[in-house]
């Protein structure tokens, strides 16, 4: 059944993984309940998304062209940190309107945590076969790199949202936003996950030219790597996530990684098998009994009009007004579906589930702002992954539909010869 949805309808792991966790559920068959685990919960749930983003974040620097980073960075620099800025502002705004009993600053936190498009989304609908054969391949691989970078550079997003939540004082709250979550956890993360990767590559081609290994082991490293940087920029409290971004791209500089990697199947069963877990334990976890908390200010149109205008307003205008600035993006075409394509899924998951272990236990009710946010940020985050989930998941299903209608409209009134010269996807 998966191998059928998946080949013919282009439905992903992304959305069957969903589906799947929310049967199996308590708001179904109660077979799998996440949040039945307590305490213990949480930190779960934050290494559960944790692992799959590093695997998957290195994986996005492995499977980019060769010094992807270099000789894209004009397109990139345009694609990541100023998209993020607007999205973060406009998404805190309507945060703000539609439930007015959380302030900007908590707004922003919650923003924060859906600004970041999603790289394990974003690659699963990516490298499908509708993907590549109807998107051009410099936006696959910009959205992908995009998807990665801005990724690990949510934390300093995060970071000055809860330190102005927290903190009586805003100039120390900036402050440590500026020491900690920018020149220590992305400059540092950044940096040892180039070292390491660059480190490894070149260990590996002196391993493999001496036959103490064979390509076999280039697959191991996959994991092994990845992992070994998540360890090792966690433990010195470094953004892990852009680590591991950074070592996928520096070992895979020059191309010989990818190109001992890119024929195995090993690889990508790892990441089906992951993406699917992982999916199903977010479809398991989605709190559906808080989509309705009016003690909170939270309902379900709220969450529903809060969902259209994201996906809406996020994105699309900034890039539709700046893509002549990427030269990846050649028309307004490209660039529409470029500012569509911005999945929220476990990155969100991720950086929510990681403010709450930062932010004060919420009392019933909430004592003040900070708890009111603790109290408030998930019920509002998972909605717009379901939403996400559901809108991007399933977008590659309606364009194959929409294509085959306009395939059979065209049947009728045109020679197969005509319809075999007629080209596929984005048309400029």
């Amino acid at each position: 059944m998966y191998c059928r949805c998946h080949r013919q309808l282009y439905v992903n792991e992304v959305v069957l993984g969903t589906g799947f966790g929310i049967i199996i559920g308590p708001f179904v068959a109660n077979i799998f309940a996440p949040r039945s685990w307590g305490s213990l919960n949480e930190t779960i749930t934050l290494e559960v998304m944790r692992i799959v983003l590093v695997i998957g974040l290195f994986a996005a620097g492995v499977e980019l062209p060769r010094a992807y980073m270099k000789r894209h960075a004009k397109g990139l620099l345009v694609m990541v940190v100023p998209t993020m800025a607007f999205g973060w502002v406009v998404v805190a705004a309507i945060i703000h309107v539609l439930f007015p009993k959380l302030d900007y600053i908590s707004a922003l936190c919650i923003a924060a945590c859906l600004t970041p498009t999603d790289p394990v989304t974003c690659a699963a609908i990516t490298r499908g076969k509708f993907a590549i054969k109807h998107v051009p391949e410099d936006i696959r691989h910009i959205l992908l790199a995009e998807a990665a970078a801005n990724d690990g550079l949510a934390y300093p997003f995060l970071a000055i949202s809860i330190y102005l939540t927290v903190e009586t004082s805003v100039k120390t709250a900036i402050g440590k936003w500026f020491l900690v979550g920018w020149l220590y956890q992305v400059i540092l993360g950044a940096v040892l996950g180039a070292v390491l990767g660059y480190t490894f590559s070149k260990l590996m081609q002196i391993s493999h030219s001496h036959r103490f290994i064979d390509s076999e082991s280039y697959i191991a490293q996959y994991l092994a790597l990845s992992v070994f940087t998540m360890g090792v920029a966690s433990t010195i409290g470094a953004d892990d996530l852009l680590a591991a971004f950074a070592a996928g791209c520096a070992i895979s500089w020059d191309g010989r990684f990818h190109e001992q990697t890119e024929d195995d199947a090993f690889a990508s069963v790892i990441d089906y098998v992951l993406n699917c877990c992982c999916f199903i334990y977010i479809g398991a976890w989605l709190p559906f009994h808080a989509y309705d908390s009016p003690e909170y200010g939270i309902t379900p149109w709220k969450l529903v009009v809060l969902v259209i205008a994201i996906v809406v307003l996020r994105r699309i205008p900034f890039i539709m007004a700046v893509y002549k600035f990427v030269p990846e993006i050649t028309c307004w075409q490209e660039a529409l579906f470029s500012g569509h394509f911005g999945p929220m899924g476990v990155s969100a998951v991720f950086v929510s589930t990681l403010a709450r272990t930062r932010l004060p236990t919420p009392e019933n009710p909430p004592a003040d702002q900070a708890q009111f946010l603790a109290a408030t940020i998930q019920t509002i985050v998972s909605f717009v992954v379901l939403g996400s989930i559901i809108i991007h998941g399933l977008s590659i299903p309606f364009f194959n539909v929409g294509r085959v209608a306009r395939s059979s409209t065209t049947l009728s009134s045109k020679t197969s010869g005509d319809m075999d010269t007629q080209g596929a996807g984005l048309v400029c």
